[in-house]
């Protein structure tokens, strides 16, 4: 039997702002606060894209053994920006020369931006020349 991942839970110590960043990150609202006090948060578009948040008070201490991957759909730089605008920090972490740029939310989880489906194509077809 197939398994596909539903969900993908974040522990926060600040919910509320962790809340507000990947809301506005991903395009989500915050539909529902289960009985632990975790936030899911769904997508805004109908896609069933879902995210979850969950309250710990240990803050995070080393690098992550998951991370997001994301790819915009034009404009990778823009979307760097638009993320440091909303509390998101570049991170160092010995890329060189990476098609990627790596961020971390404002608990410093981190995540990578990507090449956008455009720059990947324009890429690939400059490669196949």
């Amino acid at each position: 039997m197939p398994l596909a991942v539903d969900l993908v839970l974040i522990d926060c110590v600040d919910l509320g702002v962790m809340t507000e960043f990947w809301c506005e990150a991903l395009d989500l609202d915050h539909v529902w606060t289960g009985p632990s006090g975790g936030h899911l948060l769904a997508s805004r578009d109908g896609s069933g894209r879902r995210l979850g948040l969950m309250p710990v008070s240990d803050e995070k201490t080393s690098k992550n053994r998951v991370h997001f991957d994301l790819r915009p759909d034009r404009d990778q730089e823009a979307e760097v920006r638009r993320l440091e605008d909303l509390g998101a920090q570049r991170v160092e972490i010995g890329q060189v020369g990476a098609p990627w740029v790596v961020m971390a939310d404002p608990e410093g989880n981190e995540f990578c931006v990507l090449r956008s489906l455009v720059e990947k194509k324009q890429a690939r077809l400059e490669r196949d020349d």
